[in-house]
């Protein structure tokens, strides 16, 4: 019996110039989920003025190259500090005032899981996704400097060969997924969140003296069912409304209700492609949970799955 057969658009080596590595308030690194599905988001939104009105992008996946961050840690230094960009001198030829931001520069390939595309139109899509890249559009806040060129895959659920097929197109390279189960785990246990966070992210460095006097140095993490967890990562998945919807002073735009909000932050994993199962262990989608006020980018099943981030515009 034959799976459900998935419809891929597969961006190659996305060469990302300074991107945002500020992925939350408190943590820094690999850009937030949202950004690469607000990325996609944008794209489909030019897709559709382009005359592709039935075009959806349903579900994003992220697959790194290469990470960049833009720090320094000089000799004896314990901390690394943010490489800054130089800002135009002032009037007086002094620095002007600046607040740091974290930078990254990026090799990525995304998938898109593609709605609503006629085959007489794969030619044409991939023409204007090919223009709009090359033009002035952003990623994570980051330039685009050169990609591959894109191309359209089909994709059978069950069909492993399927599947190999696609995971050899993204090697080398490590898929981000969501490791929300490590969080859920801890917290069953009796930790607070910020301490199920940080236990699988902490370094424990112990040594042991034998009687010679020699000194021996250990570093490990915590495991999970006692195996290793991975390569487990902090990851801004969304956000939280804090206040209800309203009008703000000076927003950008007025017919839009505005509210405040927080990042979500949880665990996520990089993984190997060739380890995957499924094309819906790397896949994100959007994702709302109202009577939480939680407008989220996950990978598990929720209470509501909006097709778009169009089903986001109460938020912003």
């Amino acid at each position: 019996m034959s799976g459900e057969i998935k419809t891929l658009l597969i961006l190659p080596h996305i060469k990302v110039h300074n991107a945002n590595a500020l992925s939350s308030p408190f943590t820094i690194g690999f850009p937030a989920m949202t950004a690469w599905l607000g990325a996609m988001h944008a794209l489909q939104r030019k897709l559709n003025q382009d005359g592709f009105t039935d075009l959806t992008f349903s579900a994003t996946g992220v697959v790194s190259h290469q990470c960049d961050l833009q720090t320094h840690r000089g000799v004896g230094d314990y901390v690394s500090s943010i490489i800054g960009t130089g800002n135009p001198l002032d009037k007086t030829g002094s620095r002007s005032a600046f607040i740091e931001e974290a930078r990254c520069h990026l090799d990525v390939t995304l998938l898109v899981e593609l709605d609503g595309l006629n085959k007489a139109d794969e030619v044409a899509v991939l023409e204007r996704i090919t223009h709009h890249l090359h033009g002035h559009m952003k990623m994570a806040s980051g330039d685009i400097k050169g990609f591959h060129a894109p191309s359209i895959q089909r994709i059978e659920e069950g069909e492993t060969s399927d599947l190999a097929m696609l995971t050899r197109q993204l090697m080398p390279g490590y898929a981000l997924v969501e490791r929300r189960d490590l969080m859920i785990a801890a917290m069953e246990s009796g930790q607070d969140a910020m301490d199920a966070l940080l236990d699988y992210l902490v370094v424990h460095q112990s040594c042991t003296q034998d009687d010679d006097g020699n000194v021996t140095w250990q570093a490990k993490r915590k495991t999970y069912q006692e195996n290793p967890a991975g390569w487990i990562v902090p990851i801004a998945t969304g956000f939280h409304g804090i206040t209800a919807l309203g009008e703000a002073k000076n927003q950008r735009d007025p017919e839009t209700p505005h509210r405040f909000a927080e990042s979500i932050v949880t665990l996520g994993e990089f993984k190997m492609p060739y380890r995957i199962n499924s094309l819906n262990e790397i896949m994100w989608h959007y994702a709302i949970e109202p009577e939480n006020n939680l407008y989220l980018c996950q990978q598990t099943h929720s209470l509501q799955k909006p097709t778009s981030a169009d089903d986001w515009s109460d938020f912003y």
